[in-house]
């Protein structure tokens, strides 16, 4: 046991505890999502969404979550975003799940995205909006887990993503709702949900 092992079994059980959040933001990530043969999700913490959505690649950078990935048939390769340990071009999708808000570095990390991806492959990010309602709610109560974030806005995520070399964007959300008593079906667009979804691919002849 580490001694951030409590902290990854609360954090695991937050999904177990909020099911239809979690199936919401589910949702959202399926309905832009294109079919993959080899999709990793960086910074993928105990797997949740990786093992969902049939991701069998992880980064994590600390051990205890990842023994939780690993649980689940994950492969799991310790590292960080901004320096990933794959080759160029290895593979088709990259998954990144409210990680931005907590990375040194999110220019870095998503031309990072953009060299393990093979041309044209897809890049998702999905953000808790920093003027949504739950993303303000964690800045006024301090939310631990959050309590370090930095969030942002779909536009900064397609900003830095454009700058990475990803185009013809897509978008999802969902959350619209507050405390919705059902999983939320999933809207187009972005700027109403809490939970936003943005969906790039790699430009051919990008340089990696």
């Amino acid at each position: 046991m580490t001694k951030f092992q409590p902290e990854a079994t609360d954090y695991d059980g937050w999904f177990d505890r909020h099911p239809v959040l979690f199936q919401s933001e589910l949702a959202a990530i399926r309905s832009v999502l294109p079919a993959f043969q080899k999709g990793v999700e960086i910074g993928a913490g105990t797997g949740r969404f990786a093992s969902a959505l049939g991701i069998r690649h992880e980064l994590e950078p600390l051990d205890d979550y990842a023994e939780i990935a690993s649980s689940r048939g994950i492969e799991v390769v310790k590292g960080v975003a901004e320096q990933m340990p794959y080759a160029d071009g290895s593979f088709d999708l990259a998954l990144l799940v409210t990680v931005d808000c907590f990375l040194d570095d999110v220019p870095k990390a998503f031309a990072e995205a953009s060299r393990i991806l093979e041309e044209g492959g897809t890049f998702v990010v999905a953000i808790l909006d920093k003027n949504g309602a739950i993303a303000k709610k964690y800045e006024r109560s301090g939310f631990p887990s959050y309590q370090n974030a930095h969030f942002h806005s779909p536009a900064e995520i397609v900003g830095w993503m454009t700058e990475a070399g990803f185009s013809d964007f897509r978008f999802a959300q969902t959350l619209v709702a507050e405390g919705p008593a059902s999983p939320e079906a999933p809207h187009t667009g972005v700027g109403r949900g809490s939970f936003a979804v943005v969906l790039g691919r790699k430009n051919l002849g990008t340089d990696s």
